[in-house]
C-alpha cells in the first residue's frame, strides 16, 4: 500500500486542499499533478488516476480554491474568478510541495486548459503535460455543443430552450433535459459512479466557481469563458505532450485537434466508448495508454 498524505496549502488568505500519494524525494520518477475540471468540479471524479501511483509515481490530487475542500467563496464575484487566480494557486500548491523543479501536469476538461495556460509559460520545472478532454477554445467548444445538442431528441430541444429563454434553468424539467446530454457526451456509465456524482453534488452545493466562470450547463457557457482561447499560443509548448479524448466527447475532436497540432511532437489518444471521462469510462485502458507514453517519454 502506497502512504499518502493530504493536507491544507496556505493561499493568500485561503487554504487549498491536496491529498499526496507517494513521496516525491523517494521516488526516481517525475511527480504528477492532477488538475480537474470545471471551472467548479472537486477533485472526487478524477479520484481514478491515482492508479498512476501504483508503481511509485507520486500523484498529487487537489481541490482548486471555491471548490471541494478547499476554502469556499460564494461571496466572490466574477472579477475574482480568473484564470490568472488558479495558476498562482498551482504555482503556489508546487512550492509548497516543494516540486516546482520536476513535475507533470494532467489536466481534465478545465484542468486541461489551466494546465495548457500554465504550460505556454515555459515553467523550467515542467517535464510533461497530459491534456484530457479539454477544448483549445470556447468558440470551438460552443459550435460542438450547439451540433452535439441538436442531435438530441426534439422535445428535450424543446425544453432546454424553453427554460433558457424564461430564465427557469433551476428548474427540475430543465435539469432532466440537460441530463440526457449529460448521459450522451459527459459520461456513458449508467449508474455514474459514486466519485463521479460526489463531484456533480458538490457543484449543486455550492455553484460559485461554476456558474460565475461558465454558465448553467456544459452546453449553455454564458460566463467569462465563452471568449476564451489558447491555439495561437500553442507552440510555446515545449514538453512532450499526451492529448486524450472520447469518441462521444463533449470535446469533438475538432475542438481538441489543435493540441495534437501545434504542440511538437503531441501524441492523440481517442477512446473508443468514452465521452468526457475515459478516466472511469475506460478506466483500465486509460491509465495503461499514460502509462505508456510517460515510460516512453522517460517520465
Amino acid at each position: 500500500m502506497v502512504d499518502s498524505q493530504q493536507g491544507k496549502v496556505p493561499f493568500r488568505e485561503y487554504q487549498t486542499w491536496y491529498r499526496m500519494i507517494g513521496h516525491p524525494e523517494h521516488s526516481p520518477l517525475t511527480p504528477l499533478v492532477v488538475v480537474h475540471g470545471g471551472p467548479g468540479c472537486t477533485h472526487d471524479y478524477i479520484d481514478a488516476f491515482q492508479d498512476l501511483a501504483a508503481n511509485g509515481r507520486p500523484v498529487i490530487h487537489y481541490d482548486q480554491l471555491g471548490n471541494g475542500l478547499s476554502t469556499h467563496l460564494p461571496e466572490k464575484g466574477e472579477e475574482f474568478w480568473t484564470i490568472d487566480l488558479f495558476l498562482e494557486e498551482l504555482d503556489n500548491l508546487l512550492n509548497h510541495l516543494g516540486i516546482q523543479h520536476r513535475y507533470m501536469l494532467l489536466g481534465q476538461s478545465w484542468g486541461g486548459i489551466l494546465s495548457a495556460e500554465h504550460a505556454v509559460r515555459r515553467p523550467t520545472g515542467l517535464k510533461g503535460l497530459v491534456i484530457a478532454n479539454s477544448p483549445a477554445s470556447m468558440e470551438l467548444w460552443l459550435k460542438a455543443a450547439f451540433e452535439l445538442r441538436s442531435e438530441l431528441p426534439q422535445d428535450v430541444q424543446n425544453t432546454l430552450l424553453a427554460h433558457e429563454q424564461a430564465g427557469t434553468i433551476d428548474s427540475p424539467e430543465y435539469k432532466a433535459a440537460s441530463d440526457v446530454f449529460y448521459q450522451r457526451h459527459v459520461c456513458r456509465l449508467q449508474p455514474w459512479p459514486d466519485e463521479v456524482k460526489r463531484t456533480f453534488a458538490a457543484i449543486d452545493d455550492d455553484p460559485t466557481v461554476y456558474h460565475t466562470m461558465n454558465g448553467p450547463t456544459e452546453f449553455h457557457v454564458i460566463g467569462p469563458m465563452k471568449d476564451w482561447t489558447i491555439i495561437d499560443r500553442l507552440e510555446h509548448i515545449n514538453v512532450p505532450t499526451l492529448v486524450i479524448s472520447g469518441y462521444y466527447d463533449e470535446a469533438k475532436p475538432e475542438c481538441v485537434k489543435p493540441y495534437a497540432e501545434r504542440i511538437a511532437g503531441a501524441e492523440w489518444e481517442i477512446f473508443p466508448n468514452s465521452s468526457h471521462m475515459p478516466h472511469v469510462e475506460e478506466r483500465s485502458d486509460c491509465m495503461t495508454r499514460i502509462e505508456r507514453f510517460l515510460e516512453k517519454k522517460g517520465l
